[in-house]
């Protein structure tokens, strides 16, 4: 059999429109690599196709993972089906958008230079609130979701429930900065409304091709970090699973499930505490002691609880 037949058996109770635009999705992401490298444009200091990049990546991701999830629902399959279908469609939209303005070298976030790009911002603004209403929808559905494997119920749950709080941050950019205020009340208009960076303007010094700042604050990591907890917390019940023949504790799906509860715990820990680094303006590859402190107990709390889940019978 041919990997192409095994991924297709594999997936053929999967939610086939979603399937079909994580795979287009993933096309997309290739040409704007090849985009990359033919235009050298920048925007803010950042690669024209930069964003829309990151965009595919993260959506090809995303509806690969609904596309699965929504295959595993007993009940409300129909309802789940069509609330799937909406994402597509808005995600698609919204993308449409994205890339014309990258093609034109204008910022799609935030802009309010003219009434163009604040028409488009307002639309893509709309479409965000509406994704956001059908992926709760999808979550509560999400909880009625029955596998026989107790760490991958639990890790499906807790993935779409902390990958809704994910999205849900993305809120935390729209709120106009002090400067932007400073200038609405001096009676001007900013050309920009909200920014994802905190304590300096956008545009600065930036991670190769994810862009974070690496001199200020950047709001963009809490949501990134939460969004995929989707599919990193399902990853962890199937490695767990996968590592069970080796080891004889993780047989037991008393273990998995406790594994799979901790590592939920401190992935919500991890974006809360990016989540707080950012508002403090703190760059993410230049943590001050009391972020690394907070790190660390983290760090030994999500040990300490791995190891009296694997112990304690």
């Amino acid at each position: 059999m041919t990997i192409l037949a095994d991924v297709r058996s594999r997936t053929r109770g999967w939610h086939r429109p979603s399937a079909i635009a994580a795979a287009t999705l993933g096309v997309v992401a290739v040409l704007c690599v090849a985009a990359l490298l033919v235009d050298q444009r920048t925007l803010a200091g950042a690669p024209i196709w930069a964003k829309p990049f990151k965009f595919a990546v993260s959506g090809a991701l995303y509806f690969a993972t609904w596309s699965w999830l929504v295959s595993l629902l007993p009940r409300f399959r129909r309802t789940a089906s069509w609330l799937t279908n909406f994402l597509v469609l808005i995600f698609a939209a919204e993308y449409v958008l994205l890339v014309f303005q990258a093609a034109r070298g204008r910022a799609s976030h935030f802009n309010n230079a003219t009434p163009q790009d604040a028409l488009i911002y307002n639309v893509m603004g709309k479409m965000i609130m509406g994704l956001w209403v059908a992926t709760l929808l999808l979550t509560v559905l999400v909880m009625f979701t029955k596998l026989e494997d107790r760490a991958s119920f639990w890790a499906v749950r807790a993935g779409a429930a902390l990958s809704l709080v994910g999205i849900s941050l993305g809120i935390l950019m729209t709120t106009p900065t002090a400067q932007q205020l400073a200038r609405w009340q001096a009676g001007g208009k900013p050309d920009m409304v909200g920014a994802h960076t905190v304590g300096l303007a956008d545009g600065g010094p930036g991670l190769p091709i994810l862009g974070w700042s690496t001199v200020a604050g950047d709001l963009r990591i809490p949501h990134f970090v939460g969004m995929h907890a989707l599919q990193l917390l399902p990853l962890l019940a199937i490695a767990l699973a996968a590592l069970a023949p080796r080891f004889a504790r993780l047989r037991d799906d008393v273990v998995r499930t406790r594994l799979v509860l901790v590592g939920a715990a401190g992935y919500a820990g991890l974006t809360a505490l990016v989540t707080w680094q950012a508002l403090r303006a703190q760059s993410i590859v230049h943590p001050d002691a009391v972020t690394l402190g907070a790190f660390a107990l983290l760090v030994a709390a999500v040990g300490l609880g791995s190891w009296a889940a694997v112990r304690v019978r």
